[in-house]
């Protein structure tokens, strides 16, 4: 991993472990972006006549990385705004389950609006929480984070294969935001109907750009109204009421979608599995670390399957002095937020456990 740290110029100054909070911006990314915005100096509306075919070639990578049809691959400013889209065709009254204190851009957009709600806790049993839960109240859709914001618990994916089987007509809405981009993952094969994420963070993609991917039949099963000139126009959404084109009823961005393949070209380059190889080592070795000190919470000791996000025991004064020796994290919950990507190395560990001494 050690020949793509050049492509982050911020590990030159820092100890980067915030990720879960802002993905860095690889060169690569910003080279596309300032070509982009020259050609647009230069070209005016010449590049806008490009712009399906800049979006087709985004559509498409992002089909291709997560093994979605590229009809179904709906591109986004954010996933808060696909989310809500996505909610607001969803028929009223429907029964949804949530995971209590989940990401606001989740829980908020089911639970300002007509739904019946229910929530399953996140502790150790996390998955046997929901599975009771389910059996219970026969929810309609399950809307959850893969990967907990706060203190990194990680949702196993072949339980939700289960969960479907158990429950073959409950929708289960993934979002993906502190997840992709850290593994392989075949949405085609998962059990997921739909998976939104902002790419900002994991994929390094820049802000302003997320995606949604829908199973076929999710086509019958919500109706969004957004509609615009935008929703009939290009290669995969030409036909009217397309759903994917209810998600982009305006002018797309091709700066940011742009950015996202660029993004995704990289991770490619330097290979999924290498990615996800490092990010399990570093969320493992982590692990062991915190626990032996006494730093984690006990919910997340209990549990095998973890993400490289966890939650640290520190105060105002731990986190002034971890910037303070140039390492960046951020405050979240009751303690400091830590995270470790694919760029990231056991020295950087190793500079924070010295510093938390």
């Amino acid at each position: 991993m050690k020949n793509f740290r050049k492509q982050f110029p911020v590990l030159n100054q820092y100890t980067y472990l915030n990720t879960a909070a802002s993905g860095l911006l690889p060169e690569a990314v910003m080279e596309w972006r300032q070509d982009h915005d020259l050609d647009l100096l230069i070209s005016g509306s010449i590049l806008k006549e490009k712009q399906g075919e800049v979006l087709t070639g985004v559509r498409e990578a992002v089909g291709r990385f997560f093994n979605c049809a590229p009809n179904r691959v709906a591109l986004t400013p954010n996933f808060s705004y696909g989310f809500n889209t996505l909610m607001e065709g969803v028929e009223k009254g429907k029964k949804v389950m949530l995971l209590k204190n989940d990401y606001p851009s989740v829980n908020w957009a089911v639970e300002s609006r007509d739904f019946e709600t229910c929530y399953a806790e996140i502790d150790e049993n996390l998955e046997q929480n929901i599975l009771e839960v389910a059996e219970r109240v026969q929810p309609d859709i399950f809307a959850f984070s893969l990967v907990q914001w706060i203190n990194g618990i990680k949702i196993d994916l072949d339980f939700l294969k289960e969960l479907k089987q158990n429950f073959p007509d409950l929708l289960l809405f993934g979002d993906g935001t502190q997840y992709c981009g850290t593994e392989n993952f075949d949405f085609e094969d998962s059990a997921l109907d739909v998976l939104g994420a902002s790419t900002y963070k994991w994929m390094n993609a820049g802000y302003g750009n997320a995606f949604f991917l829908f199973k076929q039949h999710m086509e019958d099963k919500i109706s969004p109204r957004s509609l615009g000139f935008n929703s009939l126009q290009g290669k995969y959404k030409a036909h009217e009421g397309s759903l994917i084109g209810k998600f982009e009823p305006g002018h797309q961005d091709t700066l940011n979608f742009g950015s996202l393949k660029v993004a995704i070209e990289l991770i490619e380059k330097t290979g999924i599995e290498n990615i996800e190889k490092q990010v399990n080592f570093l969320a493992s070795e982590a692990k062991k670390a915190f626990e032996k000190k006494g730093l984690l919470e006990p919910s997340v000791v209990k549990r095998d399957l973890h993400s490289s996000i966890f939650n640290i025991r520190g105060d105002e004064a731990v986190f002034r002095k971890l910037r303070s020796n140039n390492i960046l994290c951020s405050q979240r919950g009751e303690g400091i937020r830590v995270s470790f990507h694919y760029f990231n190395s056991e020295d950087d560990l190793e500079k924070l456990l010295k510093a938390l001494k």
